[in-house]
């Protein structure tokens, strides 16, 4: 993807803000196949993949006219592929249906002989998360261990919402970035969790 100019992506937001639809291809072009690359390391589906670039792509073009042109529209969509991966995970959470069909899809992909390389995977993933800062890993366990709401959390340990929400943000990076093996393992803990 070539990088547009800062005056240059100015101007397309203007452009779509004002329902230009050739603004919104060249938008959607520039930034498709990064974002689509960041969806398939969180669902490992292609299939899901497609359905929330779709549906991101539609919120975009609902919401163009409260737009931030000042903004790089680059984390403006990551903002909202973000809370649309969040928010399937929260409706798998309420629908049994749709966390046995995940669990379906997890366990096509498990191969028994993978299973030595797994419990190590999983010891290093601990490791990772015993190397967060100490209310951050505290945060991050109860959130996504226990499933807790940021309310909850923010009660339980007297910190704000949002001091809860930039500890998930920030262990989330560390965990990405130090170990990419995290998020199947956070999926096959909570379809099992939800089914078993």
């Amino acid at each position: 993807m070539k990088s547009l100019s800062i005056i240059d992506e100015k101007e397309l937001l203007l452009r779509l803000r004002a329902g230009d639809y050739s603004a919104f291809e060249k938008i959607y072009s520039n930034h498709k196949n990064k974002i689509t690359q960041r969806l398939l390391r969180l669902l490992k589906s292609r299939y899901l993949v497609e359905d929330v670039l779709q549906e991101l792509f539609i919120k975009l073009w609902n919401t163009r006219k409260g737009i931030h042109v000042e903004k790089p529209i680059e984390a403006y969509l990551y903002h909202i592929a973000t809370n649309l991966v969040n928010d399937y995970f929260r409706e798998i959470s309420t629908d049994k249906k749709l966390a046995e069909e995940l669990w379906y899809r997890i366990s096509d992909l498990y191969n028994p002989f993978d299973e030595i390389s797994q419990v190590q995977s999983d010891s290093e993933l601990f490791r990772s998360i015993d190397k967060l800062p100490e209310q951050r890993k505290k945060v991050f366990l109860l959130c996504k261990l226990e499933k807790k709401s940021y309310a909850e959390v923010s009660r339980l340990l007297q910190i704000s919402e949002a001091a809860v929400n930039d500890h998930i943000t920030k262990a989330n990076r560390f965990l990405r970035d130090n170990y990419d093996k995290a998020i199947p393992f956070a999926a096959v803990i909570f379809c099992n969790h939800l089914i078993g």
